[in-house]
């Protein structure tokens, strides 16, 4: 999915970076800049659906709401899953006409209004609670919501990197809360059950996230039989693994889907990935402002930081990185720089804003452009871009039609 690195890139094995990003970051003017590769971005997106067969595909929001972003990913997906009014509203303006799910914990009324008067498909209901307030608002609107129950169950000890389930936790509810809910539907109007949803972890591999898929399965089945409920569809969530440390090994949805349920006639299996559909697509660029040796170590110092993308200082690792050498190096009052293994870091006046560390990326020199990889998901959004004030970072597309 992506080409070969041309030759004048610098760069750790394994570094994905197409020619398209390659070229559009060389006519940069050195400002922090997230580069989207749309036709990248398609290819990819493309690829899950066909792997995916039956099972249906819906795309979470959070992971990045780039308008450009979100509307090739519309053109292949089953809907998308919002999880604020914010999200809500910033969809309907994108993609108004693609079916929408509705989750998220601490969801407000007047959010849940929103939602049954723009006609949102489904509602992924965390209580008993928010059951109860959704029924009454549904029918102070003189309408119906469509519900799956989000619940958190065992997970297994599956590997997740990231775990929203099996332990204590503010996502989803208890199965005996379930339980509870189940009992109350027939006194709750408002209130369409439709099936069952749950995202328990992150990061998993294909095997143990079928697995986890399969569990969740089973568990619908027999909750919908036990309490004599129609069972439309089972949400078995996200959690595909984006390996930052290789990132040339990209999340294999072929061998996934090969293990997931499949039962004819039986309820629709739907997925909710984010992060693996959407980060590999995206890049976040920025020059090398000065290189620098202390206590025997190399830094490169680049503008912009992780308050621009944070990934790296919210998951603890290293974010695979390109460097683009300067075509005529003029700058004779610097350093000519270093072939040392160099720490990249941004201009925030905290030792935490670092991007990755100890990198073998050949000569880094004042100048260079510099490519962070997978930067599509959970990136510039989540990034405390108000520390220190510096400026916003730019955004263009590149591969569009």
């Amino acid at each position: 999915m992506t080409s070969v690195l041309p030759a004048a890139v610098l760069a750790p094995a394994g570094t994905p970076l197409t020619d398209r990003v390659a070229e559009a970051v060389r006519e940069l003017d050195g400002s922090p800049t997230y580069v989207y590769d749309l036709a990248h971005l398609d290819a990819h997106v493309t690829a899950i659906r066909a792997a995916l067969g039956s099972v249906e595909l819906i795309h979470a929001v959070k992971a990045n709401p780039d308008p450009g972003l979100l509307r090739v990913i519309a053109r292949h997906v089953d809907g998308l899953e919002v999880a604020s009014g914010g999200e809500l509203a910033h969809v309907l303006q994108v993609a108004p006409d693609i079916p929408l799910a509705f989750g998220g914990p601490g969801k407000t009324d007047t959010e849940l209004t929103a939602a049954l008067n723009a006609r949102v498909d489904r509602f992924h209901v965390e209580s008993l609670n928010e059951l109860r307030r959704l029924d009454v608002l549904a029918r102070d609107l003189g309408t119906r919501a469509r519900v799956l129950l989000r619940v958190n169950l065992p997970t297994g000890g599956a590997p997740g990197v990231l775990t929203m389930g099996g332990r204590p936790s503010p996502f989803g509810m208890d199965p005996a809360e379930a339980d509870a809910c189940a009992g109350a539907l027939e006194s709750l109007p408002g209130i369409d059950f439709v099936g069952v949803h749950a995202h328990l972890a992150s990061g998993l591999d294909p095997e143990p996230c079928a697995a986890q898929g399969v569990a969740i399965h089973r568990w619908a089945v027999d909750f919908a039989c036990r309490h004599g409920l129609p069972l439309a569809e089972v949400n078995i969530g996200g959690g595909m693994n984006v390996d930052y440390l290789r990132p040339e090994r990209v999340f294999d949805w072929a061998d996934y889907a090969r293990q997931l349920p499949v039962l004819p006639g039986g309820p629709v299996v739907r997925i909710e990935p984010g992060r693996a559909v959407s980060a590999y697509s995206g890049w976040y660029a920025t020059e090398v402002l000065d290189v620098k040796q202390s206590h025997g170590e190399w830094f490169a110092i680049c503008a912009g930081g992780t308050h621009h993308l944070r990934t790296p200082a919210a998951k603890g690792h290293d974010q695979p990185l390109a460097v683009l050498p300067v075509d005529r190096w003029d700058r004779p009052w610097a350093r000519s720089g270093t072939d040392n293994p160099v720490t990249f870091v941004g201009q925030l006046c905290t030792p935490k804003d670092v991007l990755a560390r100890s990198v073998r990326a050949s000569r880094v020199r004042v100048g260079d452009k510099v490519v962070f990889a997978l930067a599509g998901a959970y990136a510039q959004n989540i990034s405390h871009v108000e520390f220190l004030m510096h400026d916003r970072p730019a955004v263009t597309h590149v591969g569009g039609r």
